[in-house]
């Protein structure tokens, strides 16, 4: 069966394993912001809590964006295995550096499968992760602004550079 469905989907091969592991990258993302927004909660930095628990969802909405895609266009979506994820952090600015760190994974993963599809002529994928393209260099962007602006507010208290969070 596994052979017939992989014989007959509209999208390649190769671009279904690596979509796969894109749905893996985004739980990890989700898991990764929810134990960031932990962090934030314990110090009651109130901005920057709001901020991962809405990033964290929406990683969990990019997986599933994705799993649906691959079953819709029949492949085989795998349920993605976690590896666990730090819930320790240095400072706040940490935090936010290992948030672009995660974005820029996901980024060059999301590039590989959009280049993998233009490469193999799967051009409904590449249609698809256009969308997510996109997105991304939304989301470096954003969080580049936020490391800005905490370089900019350096020495002032974490509940005043909290306060300028956008939660958005």
């Amino acid at each position: 069966m596994k052979t017939a469905i992989r014989r007959d989907m509209i999208l390649h091969v190769e671009v279904v394993d690596l979509l796969n592991k894109q749905i893996m990258l985004e739980q990890k993302a989700s898991s990764k912001y929810l134990a960031m927004a932990s962090w934030c909660d314990q110090r009651e930095l109130v901005n920057c809590k709001k901020y991962f628990y809405d990033q964290a969802e929406e990683e969990r909405t990019h997986m599933m964006k994705i799993f649906k895609f691959i079953n819709d266009n029949g492949g085989s979506a795998m349920s993605p295995e976690v590896p666990a994820v730090s819930h320790e952090f240095e400072s706040m600015r940490g935090l936010f550096e290992a948030s672009l760190d995660g974005e820029i994974e996901v980024t060059n993963a999301i590039h590989h499968a959009f280049k993998k599809s233009r490469q193999v002529g799967d051009f409904t994928s590449e249609m698809f992760l256009q969308w997510f393209v996109t997105e991304q260099a939304e989301e470096e962007e954003k969080v580049r602004d936020i490391l800005d602006l905490i370089d900019l507010m350096e020495g002032m208290p974490l509940k005043m550079i909290d306060e300028r969070i956008p939660t958005e």
